[in-house]
C-alpha cells in the first residue's frame, strides 16, 4: 500500500511551512513563540494592581492607566452570552467570568460598565455561581480557592465560602509535602502561602489555639515566599499565580512587602500593547525543542550549534528553590520563573540528540543527557508513569502520572540509553512505564493526555493528542507489534473526520494541530496510508489557503486553564509534512532496492 499524495504539492507545502518556522527564530537563533492573550490573566492582573493602588496611593498615576486599559480590553472581548473564556477563541466558563465580573464590580466607578456587569452576573447565575466553581475543580483547591478569594476581595463572595488553606504547612520541610497530601498541587506553594494568609486575615479560625499557631507561622512562611520568588518576580512566569499572590498580600496590608513590589513589577512588564495580559511570559524552551524535533535533519547545519549551546545552557544545575527538584531537568522557559518538569526535559533531551553534528560522543552532550536521564528516573512514580513536577504527589490530577508525559519520557530514555552507564535501571523504568501505558489505555483504544484538551469534547478531553503521543513512544522504541498500540492506531484511523482532518475526538472541528499529530502517528502503519493520504491533502489545502497558522485552544496551562501558542500549528504541520516526504522516499528506495 502506498501514499496517494501529489508529490509536487506536498514538497511545496513543506517548503512553505519550513520557511515560516525558520523565520520565527529570534536574533539568538532559537524560538520564543507567542502565547495567547488571556481574559483570566487580565482580570487577575487588574485586581492585583487595584489592591496595591488602594494601599499605596502614590502609585495611582502609574497603575491606573494599566487598570483602565485592562478593563476596556475585557469589556470589548466579553462573549455574547455575557461570559468570558480563557482565550479569545474559548467558550465562556464560570471561572474566568467570575474573575472578570469581580473586577468590573469592584471598579464600576472607573467607567460605565453597567451593561457588562449585568450580562456577566446573568451568566454567573445561570451556570451556578460559587457552587459551579467548586464543582469544576472538585477536591483540587489550587484554582477554586484563588478564584473565590479574588471574588471575596471584590465583596461578591463571603469569606466563609473560601476554604482555609494551611499556609503554616509551608514551614515544614519540603519532603513532607507529598506525605501530608496538600489540597493544592506541587507548583502552587506561593498561592498556598499568600491566599492562606489573606483568608486567615479576614476570617480567623474559631479555635484560638489554631489561630495562635497560624499567627506564629506568618512571618516564617513569608520569608519562604520571598526566598522562592524568581528574579523576574513572576511565580512560574505566570500572571495569574503572581497576581493572586500580589493581591492577597496587598489586601492584608503588605503592599510594601518585597514579594508584592517584585510581583507588581512583573505584572507591569508583562502587559501587552493592547492592554491585556498573556497566560505566561513564553514557552521558549518548549517551542524550541518542538521545532528542532519537527525539522529534524532539515534544520540548517550552520544554525544548529547556537541552538544546541542554548539548550544545553538551560539545563538546571542546582536544586530548584521552588519545587526542590534535583539538578538535571529543563523547564518550559529560559526565564527564572520556570520549573523543571517531566515534559520539557524529555523534549530537550530528544532535541539535543537531534542537534549533534555527526553522532560523535561529545562529552558535554553525554554528561547532559546522562544527568537528564537520571533526573527522569528519579521522577518516575511507583505506578510506572511520570508526573509533571514532583514524584509521589498523587492526590490531585496535575500531579499524577499521565500517558502523554510517560510516553515522552519513554522516548527520551530509549534515545539516551547509549549515553548512560545505568542501563539496567533504564530498562526497568521503561518496562514499568509501558506497563503504566497499558493500564492507562481507554476501552476504546485511546489514551487521554494531561496537558491538552478540546473544548468541543465531553469533559474537555483530547484522546487524539494523548493517543498520538503514546503511539510515538511505541513507534520510536520498536514496539509497533504490541496489541495496545495496534488498538491505538485503529482508534486514530477511525477518528478521522469526513473532511479528512482530525479534531480532539471524532466529529468535532478539524484543526491543523490535531490533524498534524494524527498524520505523524499514523505514518508508522502502512494500513493507515489511505487515512494519511486524505489527511495530508487536508493539511496541504490549509497551507495553500494560507490558514496553516490558524491556532486552536488545545493547551491547558494548569487546572484546565486554556491557552494556544502561535507556533503550535506551524511546528506540528512541519513535522507531519516532513515525515510524509521521508516515508514516501523510504518506500520508494525499498521498492527500487527490491527491483534490483
Amino acid at each position: 500500500m502506498k501514499l496517494e499524495v501529489d508529490s509536487e504539492r506536498l514538497q511545496k507545502a513543506y517548503e512553505s511551512v519550513q520557511e515560516l518556522l525558520l523565520n520565527e527564530r529570534n536574533s539568538a537563533g532559537h524560538w520564543v513563540g507567542e502565547l495567547s492573550t488571556s481574559p483570566l490573566s487580565t482580570a487577575t492582573a487588574i485586581m492585583a494592581l487595584h489592591q496595591v493602588r488602594l494601599q499605596r496611593p502614590e502609585q495611582i498615576p502609574e497603575l491606573s492607566p494599566l487598570i483602565e486599559n485592562g478593563l476596556a480590553w475585557l469589556a470589548r472581548h466579553q462573549n455574547s452570552d455575557g461570559g468570558w473564556g480563557d482565550t479569545l477563541k474559548s467558550r465562556s466558563n464560570i471561572s474566568t467570568t467570575m474573575l472578570s465580573h469581580a473586577v468590573f464590580h469592584t471598579l464600576k466607578s472607573e467607567g460605565d460598565f453597567s451593561e457588562t456587569i449585568f450580562s456577566a452576573a446573568t451568566y454567573i447565575d445561570d451556570v451556578g455561581g460559587v457552587e459551579a466553581v467548586v464543582k469544576r475543580y472538585g477536591k483540587d483547591k489550587t484554582f477554586s480557592v484563588p478564584i473565590l478569594t479574588h471574588c471575596a476581595l471584590a465583596g461578591l463572595v463571603d469569606w466563609k465560602q473560601v476554604s482555609a488553606l494551611p499556609f503554616e504547612l509551608s514551614c515544614l520541610s519540603h519532603r513532607f509535602y507529598a506525605t501530608i497530601r496538600l489540597p493544592v498541587v506541587s507548583y502552587a506553594l506561593p498561592a498556598l502561602i499568600a491566599i492562606g494568609q489573606v483568608r486567615h486575615h479576614f476570617r480567623k479560625p474559631w479555635n484560638p489555639l489554631l489561630g495562635w499557631l497560624r499567627d506564629s507561622c506568618i512571618s516564617r512562611s513569608l520569608k519562604k515566599l520571598k526566598r522562592i520568588q524568581p528574579e523576574t518576580g513572576g511565580f512560574l512566569e505566570a500572571t495569574p499565580l503572581t497576581s493572586f499572590v500580589t493581591m492577597s498580600l496587598a489586601a492584608k496590608g503588605l503592599a510594601d512587602h518585597p514579594v508584592v513590589v517584585k510581583g507588581v513589577e512583573f505584572i507591569k512588564s508583562s502587559v501587552l500593547e493592547d492592554g491585556s495580559w498573556p497566560i505566561d511570559t513564553n514557552l521558549a524552551t518548549w517551542v524550541t525543542t518542538l521545532a528542532v524535533n519537527a525539522l529534524g535533519d532539515d534544520l540548517p547545519n550552520e544554525d544548529r550549534p547556537a541552538i544546541l549551546e542554548w539548550l544545553l545552557s538551560q539545563q538546571y544545575t542546582e536544586v530548584h528553590a521552588f519545587t526542590n527538584a534535583a539538578p538535571g531537568g529543563w523547564a518550559w522557559t529560559d526565564l527564572s520563573g520556570g520549573v523543571p518538569d517531566g515534559d520539557d526535559t524529555p523534549g530537550a533531551m530528544l532535541a539535543i540528540l537531534q542537534l549533534q553534528d555527526d553522532g560523535s560522543d561529545n562529552l558535554k552532550i553525554r554528561t547532559a543527557i546522562q544527568r537528564a536521564a537520571r533526573w527522569l528516573l528519579d521522577l518516575q512514580n511507583r505506578d510506572g508513569g511520570w508526573p509533571t513536577f514532583c514524584r509521589g504527589w498523587g492526590a490531585l490530577p496535575f500531579d499524577r502520572s499521565s500517558a502523554d508525559l510517560t510516553a515522552h519520557c519513554l522516548r527520551a530514555l530509549d534515545a539516551a540509553n547509549p549515553y548512560c552507564d545505568f542501563k539496567e535501571e533504564l530498562e526497568a523504568a521503561r518496562k514499568s512505564g509501558f506497563q503504566f501505558l497499558n493500564k492507562a489505555q481507554q476501552q476504546d483504544g485511546s489514551w487521554l493526555p494531561l496537558w491538552f484538551g478540546n473544548q468541543h469534547a465531553p469533559e474537555d478531553i483530547n484522546p487524539l493528542y494523548g493517543t498520538a503521543k503514546v503511539v510515538a513512544a511505541y513507534r520510536d522504541t520498536n514496539r509497533l507489534e504490541a496489541l495496545p498500540v495496534q488498538d491505538g492506531l485503529r482508534w486514530l484511523r477511525e477518528a478521522q473526520n469526513e473532511d479528512g482532518g482530525w479534531g480532539g475526538i471524532p466529529g468535532v472541528p478539524s484543526t491543523v494541530e490535531e490533524s498534524s499529530l494524527a498524520i505523524d502517528a499514523l505514518l508508522a502503519n502502512e494500513d493507515a496510508f489511505p487515512e494519511v493520504s486524505r489527511g495530508i491533502s487536508w493539511l496541504i489545502d490549509r497551507v495553500e489557503a494560507g490558514t496553516v497558522g490558524e491556532t486552536a485552544p488545545i493547551g491547558f496551562y494548569f487546572a484546565k486553564l486554556w491557552y494556544f501558542e502561535r507556533l503550535y500549528p506551524i511546528i506540528f504541520a512541519a513535522s507531519a509534512l516532513r515525515k510524509t516526504i521521508e516515508t514516501i522516499e523510504k518506500n520508494k528506495s525499498s521498492k527500487d532496492a527490491g527491483a534490483v
